[in-house]
């Protein structure tokens, strides 16, 4: 394990005379499952047959990281929640990510897990036992060490045979084309959400009932960040909502019989705070703008799902590669950003004007 900034630049220089500017693979592991806010505890680093893990609890300057991997290719699986670790730790994403889950999905491949794409390749199963562990605990157990250092241990040689295979078929240009949108979507990506507490099933609220879910919400928020916790430890979204339609029915909710008299008391004082205020501070639905769809709209969509569908049978890929319901029925209602939701190879498939 890297525990030092010394440590680390030692280890980038000797790994730069010795391998020069090849690829490398890069892993994540966070401690979501077990703290209120989320930290970046541990990176698993791969170039040619060298494996390390860093501490990035431990190691003050992690920039020369960030350094070493600007200009080289850097594999990665499921590439969306590590490149928004880095996106958070260093304010910015290696410049070339290939992630082996998007070009085994253009490959056809149904289990793209990296558990799965393992056996594929390699005829090796990967143990499972660490996916929920506190990576925050020090030190790390023998198998969550193994389970770290499989996570890279063969991405770059699985990426050079996918490579391989996607340059044979024709899709090495979609694969790069992919890549660049997630990292780009990544990049972009806003980290705060407008009212964070419209969860999913809040819509079927009314505005009293809205007023309610938010006021427990961040009641929640605050017994999850006192007790450093996820939030999910207090109560699951779905519990919120259910509490709220009881409240609505003029039920008393029954709360968990671990809460202690602490946390019970500040839900009933959010509640009552929530049913102190007038309907005019109550929060209102949000209303989904409606947009007229031509006359033809249902015969466009069965054309353009029909076109893709062939396409993908053609291709031996999952349809939602080259285009989601969604995309298809922006372009069948003429949205103006329907074509914007599609890469230029999706459109190319489809037989759209680029």
């Amino acid at each position: 394990m890297i525990e030092t900034s010394e440590q680390l630049k030692q280890f980038l220089d000797s790994a730069a005379a010795k391998h020069g500017g090849a690829p490398c693979a890069v892993d994540t592991e966070a401690d979501s499952l077990h703290r209120y806010t989320e930290s970046l505890c541990l990176i698993q680093f791969a170039i040619g047959k060298d494996i390390e893990l860093i501490d990035p609890l431990a190691v003050e300057d992690l920039s020369p990281l960030m350094s070493f991997l600007q200009g080289r290719i850097v594999w990665m699986h499921g590439a969306d929640y590590d490149m928004t670790m880095f996106k958070r730790e260093f304010k910015d994403i290696p410049d070339v990510v290939y992630d082996t889950q998007i070009g085994a999905r253009l490959l056809g491949i149904r289990q793209f897990g990296l558990g799965n794409l393992v056996e594929h390749y390699f005829d090796i199963k990967l143990a499972k036992t660490s996916q929920k562990a506190d990576w925050g605990k020090r030190p790390l157990s023998e198998k969550m060490v193994t389970y770290a250092l499989d996570d890279v241990r063969y991405l770059i040689e699985m990426g050079e045979t996918i490579i391989v295979k996607l340059r044979e078929l024709g899709r090495f240009e979609w694969f790069l084309e992919s890549c660049e949108d997630a990292r780009t979507k990544v990049l972009t990506r806003s980290g705060e959400r407008e009212d964070p507490w419209r969860i999913s099933g809040s819509g079927k609220l009314s505005p009293k009932g809205l007023a309610l879910l938010r006021a427990l919400w961040y009641w929640r928020d605050g017994e999850a960040k006192a007790w450093d916790r996820p939030t999910f430890m207090v109560c699951g979204n779905k519990q919120l909502i259910s509490w709220c339609l009881e409240l609505l029915e003029g039920k008393t909710p029954k709360l968990p019989g671990h809460y202690r008299q602490g946390r019970r008391q500040r839900f009933a004082e959010a509640l009552a705070e929530a049913r102190s205020l007038s309907e005019q501070e109550w929060p209102q639905r949000i209303k989904g703008q409606r947009t007229r769809r031509p006359t033809d709209f249902d015969n466009k969509l069965d054309a353009l799902m029909s076109r893709r569908n062939q396409a993908a049978q053609k291709l031996d890929i999952d349809p939602s590669l080259i285009a989601s319901r969604a995309a298809l029925e922006a372009l069948a209602g003429a949205q103006q950003d329907g074509a914007e939701m599609l890469l230029n190879w999706q459109k190319k498939l489809l037989k759209l004007e680029l």
